[in-house]
């Protein structure tokens, strides 16, 4: 991930992707974390809220990194991400199950249906909330949980809701 063409596009490609979870992780009892953060930038927020040894950072410049045998789908590091980064991934019953930050007002609540959107921000598909956490304090950042087809969990990273 060093060649950093990601900053110039502004979406990061396949190729500059971390290593994936292995399927049997992706179909386990819990959702496992994936951190998409390819900047060697100090910020460590996920790295000191992980209780479980799942995030590995040699120092506070390097992109963390899931160690994805440690990740019991708490969801502790996704809460605190300043960029967005975090994904809960998870497969269960042949469908996809992506969660992640959501920073629109309505907040999304369980049963909307929702465009999926891919890192370029094109639409990908339909899903559906399945989970909705209200933000905490004075939090703007809602986390929601989208049932989608299992083949997108690797390219739904963001939603917006269903205008009909």
């Amino acid at each position: 991930m060093s060649d950093m063409k990601y900053l110039e596009r502004g979406y990061i490609e396949n190729d500059e992707l971390p290593p994936l979870p292995s399927e049997e992780r992706l179909t386990g009892k819990r959702p496992v974390a994936y951190i998409e953060c390819p900047q060697p930038i100090p910020c460590s927020p996920c790295l000191e809220s992980c209780k479980y040894d799942a995030i590995k950072m040699e120092n506070i410049n390097d992109p963390p990194e899931v160690i994805y045998e440690n990740c019991i789908g708490c969801m502790a590091c996704i809460r605190v991400c300043p960029g967005l980064a975090i994904f809960m991934l998870h497969i269960k019953d042949d469908k996809g199950y992506v969660t992640l930050q959501y920073e629109f007002i309505p907040w999304l609540k369980k049963g909307d249906r929702v465009k999926l959107l891919n890192r370029k921000g094109e639409e990908v598909g339909e899903g559906v909330v399945t989970w909705a956490l209200a933000p905490e304090r004075n939090d703007r950042t809602q986390l929601v949980t989208v049932e989608i087809p299992k083949d997108l969990i690797f390219e739904v990273r963001a939603v917006k809701r269903w205008e009909q």
